[in-house]
């Protein structure tokens, strides 16, 4: 079995990322305001917040591991039809790419190849609570990563200007 798997690797090209596993993390889901909540007027307002984190695992085999977190909280004027998270994680083996574009790949694109199945879970949690489906729609990882990099960029020169 080791053989088979170094003769994989050994055909594999000299930059990859494999997607080894892909799992809930964590959920939660909560109506606090059920059942009186069922007979509300149903134009809700949704808010999504979302982040994700890097985790190595380990460096021998560039094994890392990235949770993508999505928080839906779904209100009927103040009053809260429902609150759901979703901690999505995959595993991920990534080799020969430089730091910089390794760090935008933990940051955009394995969060992007999370999301779908983020998705799939915020829409089945929602459904079986009793709520109609909920959509998140698509979400562009690469440049909301890129714009992290500016604010970031933004604020270490504003630290530096104050500091001087």
């Amino acid at each position: 079995m080791a053989e088979e798997n170094n003769n994989n690797q050994a055909n594999l090209p000299p930059q990859h990322i494999i997607i080894q596993k892909v799992y809930i993390k964590d959920v939660s889901y909560e109506t606090p305001n059920s059942p009186k909540i069922f007979s509300a007027q149903w134009n809700p307002e949704v808010k999504m917040e979302m982040h994700s984190k890097p985790n190595k695992i380990s460096a021998e085999e560039n094994l890392f591991e990235v949770v993508l977190t999505i928080t839906v909280t779904t209100k009927i004027k103040e009053e809260t039809a429902f609150l759901v998270e979703v901690h999505q994680a995959g595993i991920f083996v990534i080799n020969g790419y430089p730091e910089q574009q390794l760090e935008a790949i933990l940051g955009g694109y394995c969060p992007g190849e999370l999301f779908p199945f983020a998705r799939e879970a915020v829409s089945d949690l929602v459904t079986k609570g009793g709520f109609p489906q909920l959509l998140l729609q698509p979400v562009n990882f690469d440049m909301l990563y890129q714009q992290h990099l500016h604010e970031k960029k933004a604020q270490a020169q504003a630290n530096n200007t104050t500091t001087q």
